[in-house]
């Protein structure tokens, strides 16, 4: 039959790191599926600055800056290859990235996104598995589709956020 088969079979250490890693194999698959990496997100004390950086030091493609009341935050994106970077400043004085800023005073990264290709189902999923989400509802993001930010003590540390691919 199969090569793992003849594997277990034939070579009892195989065996052994076959049984330890059984316990695998009876999880359920999930509803959703992580995507690829969106974007990294850098909080900057100065976006002209940062904008000219990534432009005319560097070289990349640079988008203009972006209102996002609804965030507190201006947002600049830098194409990249394979991913995008999203410069982060404050808009008002509510923004999460003024109280980030006010931590690190010259910045720096903010939160990873990761695409999903089903948002809500990975809500229901993460919630039930007790990893933390920061709103109740996702949001329209940057990109105009659904996020959500998963909390950072439940990520080793890093905030997350998930957009609907």
């Amino acid at each position: 039959s199969g090569l793992l088969t003849r594997l277990q079979t034939s070579a009892p250490i195989m065996r052994t790191l076959s049984t330890s890693n059984s316990h695998y194999q009876s999880i359920p698959s999930s509803l959703w599926k992580l995507g690829r990496l969106n974007h990294v997100a850098i909080a900057v004390p100065d976006l002209e600055k940062a904008q000219s950086l990534y432009k005319d030091v560097l070289g990349a493609r640079v988008s203009e800056a972006v209102a996002l009341p609804e965030h507190g935050v201006y947002t600049v994106f830098v194409e990249l290859g394979n991913t995008k970077l999203e410069l982060l400043h404050p808009l008002g004085e509510k923004s999460p990235i003024a109280s980030f800023l006010q931590k690190n005073k010259t910045g720096g990264m903010h939160h990873i996104c990761i695409e999903v290709d089903d948002i809500k189902a990975a809500v229901t999923e993460l919630k039930g598995k007790k990893i933390r989400i920061l709103s109740e509802e996702p949001k329209i993001g940057a990109h105009g589709k659904p996020v959500i930010f998963l909390h950072p003590k439940d990520c080793h540390g890093v905030l997350v956020e998930l957009e609907q691919a």
